[in-house]
Order: structure tokens, then C-alpha cells, then sequence
């Protein structure tokens, strides 16, 4: 039998290559600096795709792999691969999420002290046969306020790090328990401009999302102290560069360091390559022996894993399971992830524990999976498109999050029932989902019985239970042009307080949602995008 063709089309580790290589099981070629009309003509013969970050792995190059089961990605995001055109055919797509957290956690570190004692701008003015000392007194870090916007693996490690540099360490973090960061010994602040308004350095540690794109943009800036140092080695686009540049001229930013950028490469004529206040390296975060020998091996055992065992491991787009299983709890899988990513949207930011609750039929099967979708779903928000199920544990833990498994033997009112509830605050939230036949619906909130739709616009108001009131909401809906798929009513009792559920055409907007929440009747309402 013909073995299983590999292309690699960007340098890995020599190690990596050894471990694909090892028994001559796969065949392995390595191909790099191909474009995608060579790689749209080269990879219809093979099995796997390796890259980094240059190669780009469009939709072209994916419909063109017939035989394409699996893209690996020698690293952590996968911005540079179409994981969408890739889902949609039955690709794998694969990274190695565990092998830069210390290297880029030093990284950031370096670049902290080297914006503290100006140290570029000095080796350069040696450099240049001057010797200027009196231009580049420092600062020490030692008793001075490092704030870190983003706990995760990496700006943990970097806090550690800050901490045995007699640092204080204020974190910004909505998605981070007080327990966790008790004991990571940071100081949790539930406002940005807390840490704004604190810190003598920033260093930012999150993902890109819509919610983080320039979480530093010229009024958080302005926010700052007079003097602050900013580090960025997480996600180009999470700094506003122009507004950063002009606080640099100002010297309202007495230094910053950047790793990544909005574009790469940076572009020849960027005003940043200018500002003489400003650290620039290019994207070098992963980039030490260590790190790239650690990522080759994670993804080239990954790749073996799925060609020669067919099982999965490190998958951004799909749980770690047979294809028989697979099969089986296909769809609880999805509902699982959809009901964590409702709860997510009316549960306390900063939630200190999950339980999954099963009942019924599904008790029958291994849960580990539909959990790990329901964890997905749950933490998106807080992580961004990074988190999937093979990281969804390891990223509850970064944030001090417990995640349990309970079940009920008897099914109760429904064949297959699951139930997410979150602790956070002092608050506890659910929801609950059931299949009718092969469609699933929400069931409850907050353990009140509702029927909804999964999916698109749920709009759920908590409002006193009076005459009119599904009429006068009904009605501001319509003259802003909001229709309603289906609504759903649960109360606790004539004249108390009542629910309602509606499944909208649209999301209403800003201005819709602050009358409706003007009267005194609403209690609360909340816009849920699945």
C-alpha cells in the first residue's frame, strides 16, 4: 500500500520532520515558498498539509485537495487557514496550541526591559560611534505597576515573571475567577480604565475578537498615565497604531514595543519604522529553538495520529473522536455548543464554576465530547476563534473556572435533556435544551420552562406579568422594523414576574433596546446571538 503523502510548505523543526519520517510509514516532502497556484497544482496527490504562518491556505487551495484530509499548523492561531472551506470538505485542520507559552512569555519580557532602559536605542547609538548616555536614562521595574490586560497562558507566565522583578501586577480580565487570580497574586480590577489609569506598563495578552479590536485605541490611551510604557506580543489590530504613534510623538507614551502589527510584514513605508520611542521586532514571539522544536513535534504527532490511527487530536474544527461516535452524538455536540454560548451571554462575566447536567438517553454515551462543545461555546467570548474543543479545559483552567459533569438517571419530561448552569458573582444561571424528535429547542432559563429556537436572534426580557405587555412589546418591535419568529411566555405566578423568549428576524439596536429597557414593567433584557 501506497503510504500517505505529507507537503510541507513552511520550515519546521528538524525534529518534526524525523517524527513524520520515523518508519517510512508516511512520505514526507518538503516544498517551501510555494504560491497558491503552485500549491493549488501540487496538492491534489496529498494526504496532509503542513505550514506556520506564511502559507496562506485558502479556499482555492482546499478545493483543490482531493485526496486532503488533514492542514497542520505549526503553531497556535489559525488566521492563516481557511477553516470554514476546510470544515465545510471534511478537512482536519490542526495546531500545536501548547508549544510558545514560555517563549513568547519572555519574549514580552524582553521587551518590557528593553523599552525600560531604552536598550535598542542605545546598542544603536554606540553603534553609530556616539556615546549619548545622558539620552537614554531608564526606568527599573522594580516596585513599579505592570498591567496586563488578558490572563491566559501567556500573560500568567509573563505575570510570574514581572512578580520575582518586585513588579505589582494588576490584571484586567473579564473572563478571570477572583480565586485564580488570588492565586497567580495579581491584583483582579473589573474595569479597563482601573488598570488604565494604574499602570506604569501595559503588556496585552488577548485574542483578537471584535469585542478586544483596538481595545487601546486613542481615548483608552488618553486614559493612561502620562509616562506609560505598552508592550504588545498577542494579536496585531488589538493596539490602534495610529493613535499609538500620536501619543508616542506626545510623549504621553514615553516607550511601547511591538511584536505584531495590524499588517504583515510591516510595510516599508509604515510611519512606525520612525518613531524613535518605539521597539519593533518582527513577530518574533515564537521564534526560539525550543518553541519551534516543540511545535514540529506537537503537529507532526498530531498528523501521524490522524493518517495512520485515525484518531484526532488538537483539532480546531472538530472534537477528538472516531468517526462511528462521531456519528452518533454529531448533533448533541452542536446543541451542546450552542446552548454554552447562550448561557455565556446572560451569565456573570466572571464565572467561578460550569456543570454540564445530562439526563435521559444520552447518559448511554461517553459525554466528554458534548461537554468540551458546551465549554466552546461557553468560553468563545472570553477566548475568541482560538479556543476549541481540545483547549476549552486547559483555557477554563487559565481562568479559574471549574467544570463539572452531573447526571440524571430518569429522564424526566424529555427523551434527552442537557442542562448548563454557572455560578459567578453570587448569581447562578441556566438554560437547558431538549430534543424534540430530531430538532432541538431551549426548554428553560434560569429553570423557568420555555420553548425557543437555537439559533439566530433570542431576545429574552424578564418584565412584571401585566396586561398589554406582550402587545406593547410586540408593537416597539414593529415600528423598528424587528419581526418576531416565535415567542415563548413562562411566569412564576398571576401578577409576578414573568419571561419572555422571542426568536427575531434581526437584532434590534442600541437605541430599540434602551426603550424597551425604559420601563419600569422590563426588568431586564438581553439580546443572545447564536
Amino acid at each position: 500500500m501506497t503510504p500517505p503523502k505529507v507537503l510541507v510548505a513552511d520550515s519546521i523543526s528538524k525534529s518534526g520532520i524525523d517524527e513524520l519520517s520515523r518508519d517510512g510509514a508516511l512520505d514526507v516532502a518538503i516544498k517551501t515558498g510555494l504560491n497558491e497556484t503552485e500549491l493549488v497544482d501540487q496538492i491534489p496527490e496529498f494526504s496532509a498539509l503542513i505550514v506556520r504562518s506564511q502559507t496562506k491556505v485558502t479556499a482555492a487551495i482546499l478545493n483543490a485537495g482531493a485526496k486532503l484530509r488533514v492542514v497542520g499548523r505549526a503553531g497556535v492561531g489559525v488566521d492563516n487557514v481557511d477553516v470554514e472551506t476546510a470544515t465545510r470538505r471534511g478537512i482536519v485542520v490542526l495546531n500545536a496550541p501548547g508549544g510558545n507559552t514560555v517563549s513568547t512569555a519572555e519574549h514580552a519580557f524582553s521587551l518590557l526591559l528593553s523599552v525600560a532602559r531604552k536598550i535598542p536605542q542605545a546598542d544603536a547609538n554606540v553603534r553609530s560611534k556616539n556615546w549619548d548616555k545622558k539620552n537614554f536614562e531608564g526606568v527599573e521595574l522594580y516596585n513599579k505597576t505592570l498591567g496586563i490586560i488578558g490572563m491566559g497562558r501567556i500573560g500568567s507566565e509573563l505575570s510570574r515573571r514581572a512578580i520575582a522583578f518586585g513588579m505589582c501586577v494588576v490584571a484586567y480580565d473579564p473572563y478571570l475567577s477572583a480565586t485564580r487570580a488570588r492565586s497567580l497574586q495579581v491584583e483582579l480590577v473589573d474595569e479597563l480604565d482601573d488598570l488604565l489609569t494604574s499602570a506604569d506598563f501595559i503588556s496585552l495578552h488577548t485574542p483578537l475578537t471584535a469585542e478586544t479590536r483596538h481595545i487601546l485605541d486613542e481615548a483608552r490611551l488618553q486614559k493612561t498615565k502620562r509616562g506609560v510604557r505598552i508592550i504588545n506580543c498577542a494579536r496585531g489590530g488589538l493596539v490602534d497604531e495610529a493613535a499609538l504613534l500620536k501619543a508616542l510623538q506626545e510623549a504621553h507614551v514615553a516607550g511601547a514595543a511591538l511584536d505584531v502589527f495590524e499588517v504583515e510584514p510591516l510595510p516599508v513605508d509604515s510611519p512606525l519604522r520612525s518613531a524613535s520611542n518605539l521597539v519593533l521586532t518582527p513577530h518574533l514571539g515564537a521564534s526560539t529553538a525550543e518553541a519551534q522544536e516543540s511545535v514540529g513535534i506537537e503537529i507532526a504527532q498530531s498528523i501521524r495520529a490522524v493518517l495512520l490511527e485515525g484518531t484526532i487530536r488538537n483539532a480546531v474544527n472538530m472534537p477528538n473522536l472516531d468517526a462511528k461516535t462521531l456519528a452518533i452524538i454529531g448533533p448533541h455536540l452542536r446543541f451542546g455548543e450552542k446552548l454554552g454560548r447562550f448561557l455565556s451571554q446572560i451569565a456573570p462575566r466572571r464565572a467561578d464554576s460550569l456543570n454540564i447536567n445530562y439526563s435521559g438517553k444520552v447518559n448511554e454515551v461517553d459525554t466528554t465530547a458534548i461537554t468540551r462543545a458546551a465549554l466552546k461555546g461557553f468560553l468563545q467570548l472570553a477566548g475568541g476563534s482560538e479556543v476549541n474543543e481540545v483547549n476549552a479545559p486547559a483555557f477554563a483552567e487559565t481562568l479559574g473556572l471549574k467544570v463539572s459533569e452531573s447526571r440524571l438517571s430518569a429522564p424526566g419530561d424529555y427523551t434527552d435533556m442537557l442542562e448548563l448552569s454557572a455560578v459567578g458573582e453570587g448569581e447562578t444561571v441556566s438554560v437547558g435544551g431538549a430534543f424534540f424528535g430530531a430538532t432541538p429547542r431551549i426548554v428553560s432559563i434560569n429553570s423557568r420552562p420555555v420553548e425557543a429556537r437555537p439559533h439566530g436572534v433570542v431576545l429574552v426580557l424578564e418584565n412584571t406579568d401585566r396586561p398589554g405587555m406582550v402587545g406593547r412589546i410586540g408593537t416597539l418591535l414593529g415600528d423598528h422594523g424587528v419581526n418576531i419568529a416565535t415567542m415563548s411566555l413562562s411566569r412564576n405566578q398571576a401578577g409576578g414576574t414573568a419571561l419572555t423568549v422571542l426568536n427575531l428576524d434581526t437584532a434590534p439596536s442600541e437605541a430599540l433596546l434602551t426603550k424597551i429597557r425604559a420601563s419600569e414593567d422590563i426588568h431586564s433584557a438581553q439580546v443572545i446571538q447564536l
